[in-house]
């Protein structure tokens, strides 16, 4: 990360109180969702990971980790679920933790699509996508790295049941007492996959025109919004990002369809990955994408390769209300405190991100220590 000497007298409002729908929330810095892959058999979250949120409740807003709506939504080892019973009793003490610490969390609703392998699904069935189009890459199995495989193309009559889970995730999350639900819409997984036409080469009413293609999307929000409100719903999406080899012949057309008819909702917010998912910011080709920004109703949560001087320029400028922090929330518990300060950043131990157990989990220090 890079820093700047700015007295906090004279920063942006970053690290003051924003309303944030029916929440008022300490500051503007967000945890972006971290994949951690720590979660036990039957994709119930550990019970370490009640101390790893608590120890980052100082974050603004928490957007826990992508958690699968269903066995068939996941696509990595070790990965939790929000499907069952036992799931929900384990992140409720995860929520009760970040809300004992002053903490707001939302849970980020996911399903891979065909980032997947069979291993991960039950009886080793096929993965599903759109269309049976097989993705470049590999996929995190529990026996390590293995060649992503063609997908199965979902039938017609399959669809509204990857709604109705959608439903059920989101009032699962409600049960667990989390305060707001993300729906993962980026990153090449299913709902984004849907999106492109480089991905949806149906010829239904899923498939085709704009808004064919956006369709399932639409069908998704609604239903989540059944359950929670639009006041605590927002939505993740990477227009500009080829992660998990994901493309779109036109995106800036696409997605400011798909922002425009997501209005209608009056979602709480918008989740934006700003150029490569993990990458470069810009993109050849790309777009501006402060063009969704503005045709959005709702407030911005700006993402990205954001650190202390990149986040404060941004308020000052006014090019988002929220900025989500990924990785620098992995090393740093406190990371809020040490941006306001400009102080040192732990390093990030890469050798433990994904798997393992407390060491490069909730074993980093904090400014005090």
């Amino acid at each position: 990360m890079s820093s700047v000497n700015i007295p906090t007298s004279d920063l942006s409002d970053l690290f003051q109180a924003v309303q944030f729908g029916p929440y008022k929330l300490s500051n503007r810095v967000v945890m972006a969702p971290l994949t951690r892959s720590r979660a036990q058999k039957g994709d119930i979250p550990s019970a370490m990971a009640a101390e790893y949120y608590r120890q980052r409740a100082s974050a603004g807003l928490i957007i826990a980790e992508a958690t699968q709506i269903s066995p068939q939504g996941k696509g990595y080892a070790f990965t939790p679920g929000i499907y069952n019973r036992a799931q929900v009793e384990a992140w409720k003490l995860v929520t009760e933790a970040v809300h004992k610490d002053g903490g707001c969390i939302f849970l980020q609703l996911w399903h891979v699509g065909r980032i997947s392998h069979p291993s991960l699904q039950i009886d080793n069935a096929l993965p599903v996508a759109p269309s049976a189009i097989k993705p470049e890459g590999q996929a995190f199995t529990e026996a390590g790295f293995v060649p992503f495989v063609t997908p199965r193309a979902l039938e017609l009559s399959e669809i509204a049941g990857i709604v109705a889970q959608y439903r059920q995730a989101a009032q699962y999350a409600l049960d667990a007492g989390f305060d707001g639900v993300e729906i993962h819409a980026a990153n090449g997984y299913l709902l984004d996959q849907f999106l492109r036409d480089g991905t949806n080469q149906r010829n239904d009413i899923y498939g085709g025109t704009l808004e064919n293609r956006t369709r399932l999307l639409l069908e998704v929000t609604a239903a989540v919004v059944s359950v929670w409100g639009a006041e605590r719903v927002g939505i993740r999406l990477s227009p500009i990002s080829p992660a998990n080899d994901i493309a779109d012949s036109d995106p800036e057309t696409l997605f400011s369809y798909v922002v425009q008819q997501l209005n209608a909702f009056d979602l709480l917010y918008l989740h934006l990955i700003e150029g490569v998912t993990g990458g470069p910011r810009q993109v050849e080709g790309g777009f501006d994408l402060q063009h969704l920004r503005k045709l959005f109703n709702g407030l911005y949560i700006a993402n990205n390769g954001y650190d202390r001087e990149l986040a404060i320029s941004a308020r000052q400028q006014g090019l988002a209300d929220l900025i989500a922090f990924g990785r620098p929330f992995i090393a740093n518990p406190d990371l809020v405190a040490r941006l306001k300060l400009d102080a040192p950043l732990n390093p990030l131990d890469n050798d433990t991100l994904y798997g393992g157990g407390a060491k490069g989990y909730i074993d980093y220090p904090f400014l005090d220590q």
